[in-house]
């Protein structure tokens, strides 16, 4: 008798996510702009962005969202069998963490560590994507320059304004300095500048961190009343010439794509480690 094939996992059109896989997906739409690959750990978050779309897409309520996050159920032996069928495949690319939650929410981050670990046990890289700031810390030790990546939200400067906006986030020099603590340990950073709540204070934050994030993502603002009444075109040209003069590598997204001169270079997947 002749040796049984083992049947390997099948790809999605997409070439980099797997049929289904759950729990490591390739996200759709304005998420699919930050990365090929993402998980969420948790269910809700905490931090109360009062400008969050993840309530409405994942059909939860925004008090029960803002009360808190939990860990999903099974979670981390779900993404071990998830993370077997990469490794099967020879898939490394980055998983974000997270899209739906923040795996450094203000409640329960007991699952964080361990996630990241499967992930590099099974030969995958990992970015976080986070508004946490210096909480974020405590898995530092995890990180490897030549695959992962830490990033951060920043919306303004001025913390009074970011309180508003994101009550339970840290203040913006928190997050601040986790960006200046992981790039100087030798991580590659990049900031999301999505949502754009104030033009001057996007313009002012690549002023004030381009000296140590490696990376831009820029995106307009969505389901606020000032989506329509902001001069995005002016926006993105502004912030292009911010960018080059400081000479910052940036993605601007599709909603703000329009606005670039013709020609203008705008790769979607910038390497996101050193």
């Amino acid at each position: 008798m002749g040796e049984k094939k083992i049947k390997l996992p099948a790809l999605n059109p997409d070439g980099v996510s797997i049929k289904g896989s759950n729990y490591i997906y390739a996200p759709r739409g304005q998420a699919g702009e930050y990365a090929p690959l993402a998980s969420n750990a948790y269910r809700g978050c905490g931090h109360c962005c009062a400008y969050c779309y993840v309530p409405l897409a994942i059909k939860m309520s925004r008090k029960d969202f803002d009360a808190g996050a939990a860990p999903r159920r099974n979670f981390l032996a779900e993404l071990r069998k998830d993370a077997a069928k990469y490794r099967a495949l020879g898939i490394t690319e980055q998983v974000m963490l997270s899209f739906t939650t923040d795996v450094y929410n203000p409640f329960d981050t007991s699952i964080t560590r361990p996630a990241i670990e499967i992930l590099i046990e099974h030969g995958l890289a990992f970015c976080v994507l986070t508004k946490a700031g210096t909480r974020a810390w405590c898995d530092h030790d995890l990180y490897r320059p030549d695959r992962d990546a830490f990033a951060s939200t920043l919306t303004s400067l001025d913390e009074r304004f970011s309180k508003k906006w994101e009550r339970n986030a840290a203040p913006p020099s928190n997050r601040i300095d986790a960006l200046k603590a992981f790039h100087e340990r030798g991580i590659f950073t990049w900031v999301s500048l999505e949502p754009t709540l104030d033009i001057e204070a996007s313009l002012a934050i690549v002023d004030a961190t381009h000296s140590f994030v490696n990376l831009y993502k820029i995106g307009r603002v969505n389901y606020l009343p000032m989506t329509k009444t902001t001069d995005w075109g002016d926006y993105t040209l502004r912030m292009l010439d911010t960018l080059n003069r400081v000479g910052a590598r940036h993605y601007i997204k599709k909603d703000l794509q329009s606005f670039l001169p013709p020609g203008y270079p705008n790769p979607l997947r910038v390497p996101q480690h050193h």
